[in-house]
């Protein structure tokens, strides 16, 4: 029997992840199909420039990734104490980046005289922004829900685009964590896409090598440090 999100998610426990998503029944609806001829190689640049900017917005940080031609491997570290202390604007000029917000987040960033209830209601909306942003969740959702329309507006087609929910998995050490990062980076390699990391497109590696997006790809030697103040 699956298991609910929130039991799979535990922040107390570990705040990294290895999340997986999975094209529908599999196929290479992101790279080259070998049964029509017909490429899909760009939208492998469709989830990479999304996620890069979703890591800036979110309080999320992408330890690595890879872009594979039907699935995708992302190591993920939540950093839900930068999301409580933000103040609330900040909260709302991030999340108007990902979504239209309300009325009422509007008119407080225009300076509006706001009600009781109003404010009320505003600080509700505050604080289920402030959630969303440290949530693997909303960020997942939000990364292939942006690719899903895209492709199937390119195909001129609804229905599935990934198969289901992405799949999670709580990394609960420091040799859990460098073990899968290690996997992630050599995928591609698995694959015989490449022959080195440093040759693989679409994935973290590349991004470290031409030093861009530092923010968003952390070294081994800065995240592994987390389960050392952990431990202590």
């Amino acid at each position: 029997m699956a298991i609910a999100r929130k039991r799979q998610i535990s922040l107390v426990d570990t705040k990294f992840y290895h999340c997986i998503s999975r094209c529908v029944r599999r196929a290479f609806l992101c790279g080259e199909d070998q049964l029509t001829g017909r490429s899909y190689e760009h939208r492998k640049d469709w989830v990479e420039t999304k996620l890069l900017k979703l890591a800036k917005v979110f309080c999320i940080d992408v330890c690595a990734y890879a872009v594979m031609s039907n699935h995708t491997h992302l190591v993920l570290y939540v950093d839900d104490k930068k999301a409580f202390r933000m103040n609330d604007k900040a909260i709302i000029l991030r999340w108007h980046k990902l979504c239209k917000g309300t009325i009422l987040t509007h008119k407080y960033l225009q300076g509006e005289q706001l009600s009781k209830a109003e404010l009320i209601f505003l600080n509700q909306t505050i604080k289920q922004y402030r959630a969303r942003l440290s949530s693997i969740s909303w960020f997942m959702r939000l990364l292939n829900e942006d690719i899903a329309r895209r492709a199937n507006k390119e195909d001129n087609c609804t229905g599935r685009f990934w198969e289901g929910r992405f799949k999670s998995q709580a990394l609960l050490d420091e040799a859990a964590l460098v073990a899968c990062m290690a996997y992630v980076d050599l995928n591609p390699i698995r694959a015989k896409v490449a022959n080195t990391p440093e040759e693989s497109p679409h994935k973290c590696a590349k991004t470290n090598t031409k030093r861009n997006n530092r923010k968003t790809a952390k070294s081994a030697n800065t995240i592994c440090g987390y389960f050392t103040q952990k431990s202590a």
